[in-house]
């Protein structure tokens, strides 16, 4: 870790250090404000006393972010476009990466502090999507191009719909249980459990099924949330340190040859479907040696069968990336993200048979597999710090989430049915490599258990829960926008 810091220059070094702490801060405040809502059933149905369910939650959240791979925090990345990412020198990649997280931490806190079980997800995307815009006005690129807006609607559909199923699937849920089991001890809340039956803990599997539920949502938080501070990070390692991070030095000679011949089965699939894919890539025309890139170099569909001719002759005998200068490392990365992002936009050409997108999928992994990785001690630090932050700052949530959401405590099988439901959306959303929200997907479930349950909501609650998850987005988009225009005003 510490050879980041070799030959930087003093106020690079140090700027380093801030914005891997600016990182680090927040996903420990992740960590506190998010994960509340994963013990908030299990503390407030006393299926485990609170110290030792956030204690438990921090280990879970910590083996999540551990075993969680990388799929997620390169959803993340990519939601800036592919012009951004290739071209970020180190004065542009610290604006951008403290306008992006200040932001985030900022509306977290405020969040946070008034108990509101608002999104770390929807904070920290609206906080990249309001720099990307930001950097769209500042270089007069048009809006339409200062975001990946496929990546965006990709994540905003997964963020807007997982709610709204948590709130079906935990209310359907419910109604099962109490289809099958009408006259169980399930359905008492922990003070009818108390005044009734003078027990203080749910019946055995019932507490059994909310502890392993619960621990069950930390782990999907942590492999979910945390690999958005892994994507965090190597954002802020690549814009300020490109020459050590922009591709995966630990490589093998395997890895880099499957690389380069997943580059020569590109050129071949895009001959075999000229007809398709001609209009797109004008492959008939003479723009085929790398002789034709320009200097300046930027993302061309039509100069794609260049590209590609470009990144075989750099990656001709090559065996480690170490052996490449730092300057050839960052141009190898260029041109694979610009391949990858331009057979991301061919796979969605009519034209195509389901099998060929298939194939085209199959490359772009190729493509990416020594672009896409995080070093384990970034994926440690993370884990570290999410797992802390668990254990800090749960009560003001773990209350709003028990009592507050519904116009009666929460019962034992509603809080079986909120979590069990969000720990199948979140790991749903994890293989898809989708960001979703634990707290919208929790609080959405135990809202629908209330409904379900004939409850009543707290009207005043769920305005605020609704305000949060309305404002949060364009919020931390503003701001961070805001702070991304002052900060580059600053550095002239």
């Amino acid at each position: 870790m510490f050879h980041l810091f070799s030959g930087l220059e003093f106020w690079i070094g140090v700027s380093l250090v801030l914005a891997l702490t600016f990182v680090l801060a927040f996903e420990f405040i992740n960590g506190f404000h998010d994960t509340a809502n994963a013990v908030a059933t299990v503390i407030y149905t006393k299926a485990m006393p609170p110290h030792l369910a956030v204690v438990m939650s921090g280990i879970f959240n910590f083996l999540g972010v551990l075993l969680g791979g990388v799929g997620v925090a390169y959803a993340i990345v990519h939601l800036l476009p592919v012009e951004l990412l290739i071209n970020v020198d180190t004065g542009r990649g610290l604006v951008m990466v403290f306008a992006m997280l200040a932001a985030a931490i900022a509306w977290n806190l405020g969040t946070w502090y008034f108990g509101i079980p608002a999104s770390s997800s929807h904070t920290l995307i609206g906080s990249i999507l309001g720099v990307g815009l930001a950097n769209a006005l500042i270089t007069d690129v048009p809006l339409a191009d200062g975001v990946n807006w496929g990546k965006a609607m990709d994540i905003a559909l997964s963020l807007v719909f997982s709610p709204i199923a948590g709130f079906l699937v935990a209310g359907c849920l419910l109604l099962l249980f109490k289809r099958w089991w009408p006259s169980s001890k399930m359905h008492k809340t922990p003070e009818q459990r108390k005044q009734m039956d003078s027990k203080k803990h749910p019946p055995f599997w019932n507490r059994l099924v909310l502890v392993l539920s619960a621990m069950g949502v930390s782990f999907v938080h942590g492999s979910n949330d945390g690999q958005k501070g892994i994507g965090l990070i190597m954002l802020v390692l690549i814009g300020i340190v490109p020459a050590q991070f922009v591709l995966n030095e630990n490589s093998t000679s395997y890895q880099i040859d499957r690389t380069r011949d997943a580059a020569t089965h590109l050129q071949a699939f895009y001959t075999r479907n000229q007809d398709a894919v001609d209009h797109f890539l004008a492959l008939s025309s003479n723009r085929h040696d790398s002789s034709h890139l320009p200097e300046q170099f930027h993302c061309d569909p039509q100069l794609t069968l260049a590209t590609i001719d470009a990144l075989r002759k750099e990656l001709t005998g090559v065996t480690r990336y170490q052996e490449l200068p730092a300057a050839k490392r960052i141009t190898v990365r260029r041109y694979l993200l610009c391949l990858d992002d331009t057979a991301k936009k061919v796979a969605s050409l009519e034209g195509l048979d389901s099998r060929d997108r298939e194939d085209l999928n199959r490359l772009r992994a190729d493509l990416t597999a020594t672009t896409e990785y995080a070093p384990f001690w970034v994926i440690v630090a993370v884990a570290l710090a999410l797992g802390t932050g668990t254990m800090v700052g749960w009560r003001r949530v773990v209350l709003t989430v028990g009592e507050k959401i519904g116009k009666q405590g929460m019962t034992y099988a509603q809080g079986m049915s909120a979590q069990l439901t969000a720990v199948g959306a979140i790991g749903l959303a994890n293989v898809f490599s989708l960001p979703v929200s634990t707290t919208h997907v929790l609080s959405s479930g135990v809202a629908g258990t209330m409904v379900a349950n004939r409850s009543g909501l707290h009207g005043s609650t769920i305005r605020t829960i609704l305000m949060a998850w309305v404002l949060t987005l364009p919020a931390s988009m503003i701001l961070a926008a805001s702070l991304f225009w002052i900060g580059m005003q600053i550095a002239g």
